[in-house]
């Protein structure tokens, strides 16, 4: 292609909307334009990069089975419905009503979708196990949409269903499409790290999602770089700290005038640090009040808590539920005395692992100004569960090897899903067995999003020039530059050369513009083509100037030589 040709409508400032890398220079190189509040045009050279990485993820995709479907992005209401996902997922999704009156959504995602292709298609168990997929669009109302491609209303996923007949099928899926996305991410010459995630409203039993480290990541991963420990923060555990000072005590009430935090509490009284007090928390659980205790200085983490109870809807109790339950505020609580029984008002108490074993420890009286001390936790309380609940922090103890845990921010770019059976049960997709039973289908749920994938690159491989792409993801892998477009020499051995390099098989942009070195220079950097060569003064030697983007480096190569160098360096990187 030609740039006098090309629609490349760069700029030479930021947008002041922009906050990201990425969604800055994706702007300025004239990749993307926006429509409206996260809705964005993707420009001629963001459609090259896209169907590139879509290339990429079909071959390894088909590499381990993969079916490629197209299913619609226009859904009837009724398998949302049918799933009960229609009431969880319900604020994200874009519903309307067509003509007649019908309900319909826009697909956040399929599974709902697949599973029904699979329940009047698949039968018997020899009909398994199947990989299926697709690239489609998603619709998602984003409350808060920004970042560019990185958090949008609209935009295109691969997502993947695996469907097998026992678990052991769905290990191995799951362990294929793992692998699989390993090979993609590095492909795209992207450094990611595989996390234990929440399987949050996806639901099933475990997941794994793909992360790159980022300051434009919205998600938190907590990492250990002894043995390489790896967890989403939902997800992540630490070790347990061994407190000194455990002894059995007296309980015994004293008064707390005015004092509602933990840091006000350990001012007051030398003996309540916040690591001997009992933090107390009440939630509301699908409407049952819940009580959440755990050691003072942690914090909750409230998706543990939701995956934890299996419930719809979870939220912080408000002030009156918590008085009229409690007999007392908020700073005041506690969990000493706290009965669930049949009829209680408090229906379940869940502790913290962290307090297993505690004693000597600090927590409200249900009286407000009051607090006991000497709370030894498996006298006091009557504990109705214990889990992890608490937020790991930086500096926490990593519970494989005793190391530092860190907290960083990060970008998902991938998340795996072992659904199990939560789709074909409540759906009704099962397959007869050999011995005439019937069976539940056991499933998996696969996404890469594609923008995202373009965008995390920007933000991992970029300098103040501009954009440095991978190989791989170029729009074109090489730019022939004419330096001086007057001249007819230096054109012609451009169009030469342009067409030398098309004939391998190469993507070539030929920038046959009639400006200034400099300012096509500036071009050529903020788009990020990974190699460029420069056709100038030093033709009448046979001589040009080979650049290579990511490192700056240049040096003059023969023209005689020029093909085979390019060709080598496209081939071998990719």
């Amino acid at each position: 292609m030609r740039w006098s040709q090309l629609f490349i409508p760069t700029l030479k400032e930021d947008p002041s909307a922009a906050e990201t890398a990425s969604h800055k220079l994706l702007m300025r190189a004239g990749y993307i334009r926006p429509l409206g509040s996260g809705i964005y045009s993707l420009l001629p050279l963001a459609q090259r990069v896209r169907l590139k990485v879509i290339n990429m993820i079909r071959e390894e995709m088909n590499a381990i089975g993969g079916q490629e479907f197209v299913l619609p992005a226009l859904h009837p209401i009724e398998p949302w419905e049918e799933s009960g996902r229609l009431g969880t997922m319900g604020d994200i999704m874009f519903r309307l009503r067509d003509r007649k009156g019908a309900e319909l959504v826009l697909g956040v995602t399929h599974e709902e979708i697949f599973t029904s292709i699979a329940r009047s298609a698949l039968s018997s168990y020899r009909q398994l196990p199947q990989i299926w997929y697709q690239f489609q669009t998603k619709f998602r109302d984003e409350l808060r949409p920004k970042s560019g491609l990185l958090r949008v209303r609209e935009f295109t996923m691969k997502d993947s269903y695996s469907f097998d007949v026992d678990a052991a099928g769905l290990d191995k899926n799951f362990d294929q499409h793992k692998a699989a996305y390993e090979r993609i991410f590095e492909r795209a010459g992207l450094h990611f790290v595989a996390v234990e995630a929440s399987s949050g409203a996806m639901g099933g039993s475990a997941s794994t999602e793909f992360m790159v480290l980022t300051d434009a990541g919205e998600d938190l991963v907590v990492l250990c770089k002894g043995c390489g420990y790896a967890a989403n923060l939902e997800k992540a555990v630490a070790a347990i700290e061994e407190i000194e000072g455990n002894a059995q005590a007296e309980l015994e009430k004293f008064p707390t005038p005015g004092l509602r935090t933990v840091e006000q509490l350990a001012s007051f009284a030398d003996f309540a640090s916040a690591k001997n007090q009992i933090k107390t928390l009440v939630y509301v659980a699908d409407d049952q009040l819940v009580l959440v205790l755990l050691q003072g200085d942690h914090e909750l983490n409230t998706t543990k808590l939701m995956d934890f109870l299996g419930a719809e809807n979870v939220r912080p109790a408000e002030d009156q539920e918590i008085f009229s339950a409690m007999g007392a505020h908020a700073g005041s609580l506690g969990g000493v005395g706290v009965k669930t029984l049949a009829g209680s008002t408090i229906k379940r108490l869940i502790l913290d692992n962290a307090l297993k074993g505690r004693s000597n420890m600090v927590t409200g009286a249900n009286h407000d100004d009051f607090h006991y001390k000497g709370v030894s936790i498996e006298r006091d309380i009557e504990a109705s569960a214990w889990s992890d609940f608490r937020s790991v922090k930086s500096g926490d103890s990593c519970i494989k090897c005793g190391g530092a845990l860190s907290v960083e921010k990060s970008l998902e770019i991938g998340h795996i899903f072992k659904l199990g059976t939560r789709y074909s049960t409540i759906m009704d997709a099962h397959v007869l067995l050999a011995s005439g039973e019937k069976t539940p289908i056991v499933m998996g749920s696969y996404g890469i999003g594609v923008e995202r994938l373009m965008a995390a690159a920007v933000e991992r491989s970029h300098d103040k020039k501009g954009i440095i792409w991978p190989q791989s993801l170029a729009p074109y892998d090489v730019i022939v530059n004419v330096i001086n477009s007057a001249e007819q020499e230096s054109l012609a051995a451009g169009e030469k050369l342009y067409s030398e390099l098309r004939a391998q098989g190469l993507d070539v942009l030929l920038d046959d513009r009639k400006e200034r070195p400099g300012f096509k220079f500036a071009d050529n950097d903020l788009i990020g083509i990974p190699l460029r060569v420069n056709i100038g003064k030093k033709l009448k030697d046979g001589i040009v100037e080979l650049v290579e983007r990511a490192t700056g480096e240049n040096k003059d190569v023969s023209l005689h030589n020029l093909v085979d160098i390019i060709k080598q360096r496209v081939t071998g990187a990719l």
